[in-house]
């Protein structure tokens, strides 16, 4: 017999991975209905990869926002991503390992004694919001290959650069 997971199933599963970060889970579920986002601690379940939208679009080559979330998708093999639309920045979810070794130019990488604004598992750009996810966290412990964001980023500055 062959048993399905629903994508309601699987956000549940990716929030309660995402609290388990937390002693008060509660406030965490306030702050995801109140502003649909919350401060989680980065370098225990995951690290963060900060980039710019600008070398972001570079490498997709638009700015559209629905493109960039697609490339993202692509080339990070649907590791989850999240945008911060008013600060102009995206946060690749990788493995919190990640951050004892990361020295890719023109980014940086959230670890133990960061935090980061997460959103509720779900939201994503059409809701509007000011944080959503670019790359939904499709199952809990799923994250981007740390090869592949330096990949990602390196051929965003490389196109920022030779196109001016």
């Amino acid at each position: 017999m062959t048993t399905l997971t629903t994508g309601a199933e699987r956000r549940l599963a990716v929030e309660h991975w995402l609290l388990s970060t937390v002693p008060d889970r509660q406030r965490v579920r306030e702050e995801w209905r109140e502003r649909r986002f919350a401060m989680l601690p980065c370098g225990a379940l995951f690290a963060a990869v900060r980039m710019s939208s600008a070398v972001v679009q570079a490498a997709a080559g638009s700015e559209d926002q629905g493109d960039l979330d697609r490339y993202l998708a692509d080339v990070l093999m649907n590791g989850p991503v999240i945008c911060d639309r008013y600060a102009a920045l995206y946060y690749a979810l990788v493995p919190a390992s990640a951050a004892l070794r990361w020295d890719v130019p023109d980014t940086l990488c959230l670890g133990k004694g960061s935090e980061l604004g997460v959103p509720r598992p779900g939201v994503a750009a059409a809701h509007e919001t000011r944080v959503y996810w670019s790359v939904q966290m499709d199952s809990a412990g799923e994250l981007c290959s740390p090869a592949a964001v330096s990949q990602a980023v390196t051929v965003g500055r490389y196109r920022s650069v030779s196109h001016g």
